[in-house]
C-alpha cells in the first residue's frame, strides 16, 4: 500500500478520516476514505501500489470490460447502455460534429464504436488486455495500452473523453499533463464521474457502490473537478447529470448490504436520489463535466 502525503487537487498535507469502508464488491478488504482538510477533496488513503492493482479488477462480473447479459443488473445495464450511447453522441456532436476522438479507458469498446460509426475518427486507450482485444475483433478499433499514449501527435485529438476512468487513473498530475498535450486548441474534454455530493452516497454511506474502493481511488464533487482541471488550464464549461446510475448504484449498494427487495430499494433510491438533486445544487449520483481550455 502507498501513502498520499500531498492531496492532488490543492496540494496540501493535513487530512482527516472521511469514511472506512471495503471492498464489497471482490476483495472483502478494508480501506480508508481520506479528506483534505484545506480542500475538502476526497481519496482513498492509502492506496495499492501499482503492480497491486490488477489483482482488484480480476472478475467477470467487472461491468466495464464485461457485455454479460445474465442477472437482473446486467440486463438493465445493456438496455441503459444502448440508450445512454446515442446521448453521449449526442452531446458531443453539439461542440464538435466530426474530428479525431481519444477515448481513455474504452473498455469493450461500445461507446468508440458509436463514434466510429458517426463522424468521428476513434481511437481508445484500455489497460485491460482482454477488453483492448474485445474492442478490436468485434469494432475494429485502434484501441492501444496506456503506455502508448506518449506516441501519440501533441494536439492530435479534438475530443478526449473518460467516462467513469478518473476516478481509477493512479496518477492523476501525470494523466491530465498528457491530456493538455494530446487535445486541439478548440477541443473539448468530457469526464464523468460519481458524486460524494449526492443523495444516495449520503444515503448509503460505507455501501455507497460508487465509492468501490480500491478501484476508486478518486471521489470528486463538483468543486474538486473544478479545481483539480483549473491547474492545468482547463474551464468546466456545461455540468450534465447521468440520470440511470443513481439507479444503478442505488440496487448495487442495496446488494452489498444485503438487503430484502434490492430491486425495488434500489429503484426507489435512485429516483428519490435525481428528485433530490433538483433541490440539491444538482448534485446528481453521477456527473459529465465538459471542459475546454482556459484561452489566455
Amino acid at each position: 500500500m502507498n501513502n498520499i502525503s500531498n492531496c492532488p487537487v490543492c496540494f496540501g498535507s493535513v487530512f482527516t478520516d472521511f469514511l472506512k469502508t471495503q471492498d464489497f464488491f471482490l476483495s472483502n478488504e478494508k480501506f480508508t476514505i481520506k479528506q483534505c482538510s484545506g480542500c475538502g477533496f476526497k481519496f482513498t488513503n492509502p492506496k495499492p501500489g501499482l503492480n497491486e492493482l490488477p489483482k482488484y479488477y480480476k472478475s467477470t462480473e467487472y461491468i466495464s470490460h464485461s457485455n454479460a447479459n445474465d442477472g437482473i443488473i446486467n440486463k438493465i445495464y445493456q438496455k441503459v447502455r444502448a440508450y445512454t450511447l446515442k446521448k453521449k453522441l449526442q452531446l458531443i456532436e453539439s461542440y464538435i460534429p466530426e474530428g479525431q476522438i481519444l477515448d481513455i479507458g474504452c473498455g469493450t469498446g461500445e461507446f468508440l464504436n458509436t463514434m466510429q460509426e458517426s463522424n468521428f475518427i476513434a481511437t481508445g486507450i484500455e489497460p485491460n488486455m482482454e477488453a483492448r482485444q474485445f474492442a478490436k475483433r468485434n469494432y475494429g478499433l485502434a484501441v492501444y495500452d496506456e503506455a502508448d499514449i506518449p506516441g501519440f501527435q501533441k494536439n492530435e485529438f479534438d475530443v478526449i473523453s473518460m467516462w467513469h476512468v478518473l476516478e481509477h487513473v493512479y496518477n492523476l498530475k501525470e494523466r491530465i499533463s498528457q491530456i493538455k498535450d494530446l487535445i486541439s486548441e478548440n477541443g473539448i474534454l468530457i469526464v464523468a464521474v460519481p458524486n460524494p455530493s449526492s443523495w444516495d452516497a449520503k444515503h448509503y454511506n460505507k455501501f455507497w457502490a460508487a465509492y468501490d474502493c480500491p478501484r476508486h481511488l478518486y471521489h470528486f464533487d463538483h468543486a474538486a473537478i473544478k479545481k483539480l482541471f483549473s491547474n492545468y488550464g482547463f474551464e468546466v464549461i456545461k455540468l450534465k447529470p447521468m440520470y440511470f446510475d443513481s439507479f444503478y448504484v442505488s440496487m448495487l449498494s442495496e446488494k452489498y448490504k444485503q438487503s430484502k427487495f434490492q430491486f425495488l430499494k434500489g429503484m426507489t433510491n435512485g429516483l428519490f436520489s435525481n428528485i433530490s438533486a433538483v433541490f440539491n445544487q444538482g448534485n446528481y449520483s453521477s456527473i459529465i463535466y465538459v471542459l475546454k481550455q482556459i484561452k489566455a
